[in-house]
């Protein structure tokens, strides 16, 4: 579906539900004997971590972190910590997107500060032709490209993340000049609110 020339889905919901499905089902296989802390990276995961630990069949605890990029250079930093202790856990990092690999780098290795037992990720998008740093991804939803995503858990300006599928901006500055395009389409004229 494509929205006059503006946005086009590009995973409809039942591709993401399926690729979900068999994530879980494969990180279940990996864990299966041990009890992972599935941490997710908030605002953007919370939608794919709710609905991958739903599907995961082995006991784990959920935990989230958030992190923020300040100055010139983009660094980062923990704006939001886990409420336990990662030391000797089975980690499993969950993001919305790894694109330049830089906040997973920094990520990881904050993790491995924190002495854990192991640690995986798992990313619902990878925009590897946007990767700077190389970094390990054990489970990956979808490829994409360098767009711009907006849906499941990605947003503009705080808006969209309940878009149950995902969509490219195909034209950037059409859409931020009216940015309730995608919500016309999607959602009742009544519902829409600016």
């Amino acid at each position: 579906m494509a929205i006059d020339g503006i946005l086009t889905e590009v995973v409809t919901a039942e591709e993401i539900d399926a690729r979900v499905a068999e994530l879980a089902a494969e990180i279940s296989r990996d864990y299966s004997d041990k009890t992972p802390v599935v941490v997710g990276v908030l605002n953007a995961a919370l939608i794919f971590m709710a609905d991958l630990v739903r599907k995961l069949t082995v006991n784990h605890e959920a935990e989230f972190l958030a992190v923020s990029r300040f100055g010139e250079g983009g660094r980062v930093r923990i704006a939001m910590d886990t409420s336990v202790s990662l030391e000797d856990r089975h980690v499993l990092l969950v993001e919305d997107l790894v694109d330049t690999g830089l906040t997973h780098s920094f990520l990881t290795e904050l993790f491995h500060t924190r002495n854990v037992a192991s640690m995986r990720t798992v990313t619902l998008i990878d925009k590897a032709p946007r990767r700077i740093l190389e970094v390990p991804l054990e489970y990956r939803g979808f490829e994409v490209g360098e767009e711009f995503l907006v849906g499941y858990g990605l947003d503009y300006a705080g808006r969209y993340r309940n878009v149950r599928s995902l969509w490219a901006v195909l034209d950037f500055e059409a859409f931020t000049k009216d940015p309730d395009v995608l919500a016309r389409e999607l959602f009742a004229s009544d519902r829409v609110t600016g």
